[in-house]
């Protein structure tokens, strides 16, 4: 199946210096995948992860949702980046890319479910917020229509923006 970078041939490339945000939580952009380089990735003030791999790609739940990127990616050395402009009909175009994005994808949510799972095994048999766990679940599970109505936040922040 190979990488995003298999599929990159014809794309433009870009490059950003230590410190340069490639993508801005909250802003939308193009889809971007790393050629060289290493890049940490920020919800709000905490890292949640530095990837240095190349074919990593960033941007792709935006372009696939249409909403604005859910994190930051800033460079942490000189990193170099092919870039579709619209990510979404570069996804769409190729049908080996978009099976990697959804095996991608679908791993992330298999983790985040499994990690969900055991907060609720921790917790089930307190009172309060942890409550909305069951909620979470729910939707991750059983939600059809991700498309445009997907939504992000939560019933304590609607809108992470704010």
């Amino acid at each position: 199946m190979g990488t995003p970078l298999d599929h990159c041939a014809g794309l433009p490339e870009r490059t950003f210096e230590p410190g340069d945000v490639v993508i801005q939580e909250g802003v939308g952009g193009p889809l971007f995948v790393l050629v060289a380089g290493a890049v940490e990735i920020l919800k709000g003030d905490v890292r949640v992860n530095v990837v240095d791999e190349p074919g990593s790609i960033f941007g792709e739940v935006s372009a696939l949702l249409g909403v604005p990127p859910m994190a930051t990616v800033r460079a942490l050395e000189r990193s170099r980046f092919c870039v579709a402009d619209d990510g979404l009909a570069f996804i769409a175009s190729r049908p080996e890319l978009a099976l990697a994005v959804a095996r991608l994808l679908a791993g992330r949510l298999m983790s985040v479910t499994s990690y969900l799972v055991d907060v609720k095994k921790q917790f089930e048999d307190q009172a309060g917020h942890l409550g909305i766990v069951d909620e979470v679940l729910e939707t991750l599970v059983h939600a059809q229509d991700a498309g445009e109505n997907a939504t992000r936040g939560s019933d304590r922040e609607p809108d992470p923006n704010c």
